[in-house]
């Protein structure tokens, strides 16, 4: 009979030779997964066999991950900026990039804003962080895909929000016409078609690419938000986009076009730009 260090070893390798980024540690997520166990509480099993019933609960979520599924699709689970969210192919996998983009919010803003919409909402990781951030805040979140907004209905119930979290299925701002908010914040698609083809198999193959991939050498989304903007921003308010490499000349540009007084480019931790927070 396979221990569980046996398996946990085993797997490894696997997922070395799969290419897996991180081997040990996805072992280590999917093997407790299948077992219930906490990886400390897997340190303390290490000599333990396992049956053949454990076994099998293990090999399919193994199987998966060797097929470059993401490891928190087959957990179904993830965590953003300390709150533990519900994931899956309906929405992109909220990222540690955007974490940082919420902790620039939050610092921009001395007293919070009453009014945040949050644009393509996914599986609503920025408008339920926001809204835990700025307890006194009511939050717009509006996505243009019924099967994303269904995740983040699922979400807001799960973290206990649902009376300030509201979802509006729209594109864009075709859903709150009339509308005015403090703060809007937008995760749009940012890449080109170029782009997603060379992010990871994990990115390209599993995550839905109208989420991903705009066109326009991924600017078309980003000049649509960015010119629709001010006609829902109340006087001082702020837009805060998260976009991709080489975009903040040109978003800039369409920023002070649209009449915005000023916009500020911030790099993530990798040291590129990544975010603007801009104020009408």
């Amino acid at each position: 009979m396979l221990t569980v260090l046996e398996v946990l070893k085993k797997t490894t390798e696997f997922f070395t030779g799969k290419g897996i980024e991180s081997p040990r540690l996805n072992a280590e997520l999917l093997v407790g997964h299948a077992l219930g166990l906490q990886r400390m509480q897997l340190y303390l099993q290490f000599e333990r066999p396992l049956t053949e019933s454990e076994l099998d609960r293990i090999r399919p979520l193994v199987r998966r991950r060797g097929q470059r599924e993401p490891v928190q699709y087959i957990l179904g689970e993830t965590e953003f900026h300390g709150l533990k969210l519900k994931v899956d192919r309906r929405a992109l996998i909220p990222r540690p990039e955007t974490e940082f983009l919420i902790d620039l919010i939050v610092g921009d803003w001395p007293s919070a804003p009453s009014r945040v919409a949050d644009l393509g909402t996914g599986s609503g990781a920025i408008a339920l962080a926001l809204a835990r951030a700025f307890p006194d805040a009511r939050v717009t979140a509006v996505d243009a895909s019924p099967e994303a907004l269904t995740l983040a209905r699922e979400n807001v119930a799960g973290c206990g929000l649902a009376e300030r979290v509201v979802l509006v299925q729209s594109d864009w701002f075709s859903g709150i016409a009339g509308e005015s908010f403090d703060l809007i914040v937008a995760n749009p698609p940012y890449l080109s078609s170029e782009e997603t083809a060379q992010t990871a198999p994990e990115v390209h193959e599993h995550e839905p690419h109208a989420a991903l991939t705009a066109p326009d050498g991924g600017l078309a989304d980003l000049r649509e938000i960015i010119f629709a903007a001010p006609a829902h921003l109340r006087r001082g308010g702020q837009l805060a986009l998260e976009t991709g490499g080489g975009q903040h000349p040109t978003l800039h540009r369409w920023l002070a076009e649209a009449g915005f007084a000023r916009s500020d480019s911030h790099r993530d931790l990798a040291g590129r730009d990544r975010f603007v927070l801009a104020r009408y």
